[in-house]
């Protein structure tokens, strides 16, 4: 457990609780934010500016950058979870919930893929987060390809796991610098050949 989850599970008084929930998930998706953009080593002061709070604020909460980067990967993986079924149920098709679907998936694969040199001291932790990655992940994304299935959006028979592979694989090296590689272009290339 991080010390980021010890605020929210012993609360003087549930208001404060709420209140300390809402802070935490804005400076959660500020620093989320920030990863997507400059990486997992942006300077904290950056986070902290985004979030609106200052520096000693994060360091309250997280002290220190793997404490920071794991809540961040674990608010990501709950955010892709929970946004399946409610793409599934707001978009025009299960198709468009799909390519929604992996473009949030995508964002959260830049964070993903700085987290292992910042767990490099904690090969334990960095494996239970893999293991949460795939038992919250894959079965989202097998219920948002069998809708589209069903629809006869998609007919490419690819396990929900191997498309995440798939699309892992194409972000790789994505948040370094390459003009001439886009990450989310090759993505639709894949989703448009499951159809």
């Amino acid at each position: 457990m991080s010390a980021a989850d010890e605020p929210l599970r012993t609360p003087a008084n549930p208001a404060k609780r709420a209140d300390a929930r809402r802070n935490e998930k804005a400076l959660l998706d500020a620093a989320a934010s920030v990863f997507v953009t400059d990486g997992v080593d942006a300077p904290v002061r950056r986070i902290a500016a985004a979030a609106g709070v200052g520096m000693g604020t994060i360091y309250r909460h997280f002290p220190t950058r793997a404490d920071l980067v794991v809540a961040v990967y674990r608010h990501q993986v709950d955010a892709c979870a929970e946004a399946g079924p409610t793409l599934l149920a707001t978009a025009t098709s299960p198709f468009t919930a799909l390519r929604q679907w992996v473009e949030l998936f995508a964002d959260f694969l830049v964070t993903k893929h700085g987290l292992a040199a910042a767990m490099r001291n904690d090969p334990d932790t960095f494996t239970a987060l893999h293991a949460l990655f795939l038992d919250r992940l894959v079965p989202v994304l097998d219920e948002i390809l069998s809708a589209a299935r069903k629809a006869g959006e998609v007919t490419a028979d690819i396990p929900a796991y191997q498309l995440l592979r798939a699309i892992g694989d194409i972000c790789a090296g994505a948040e370094m610098v390459d003009p001439q590689y886009d990450a989310r272009r090759t993505i639709r290339l894949l989703l448009d050949g499951c159809r």
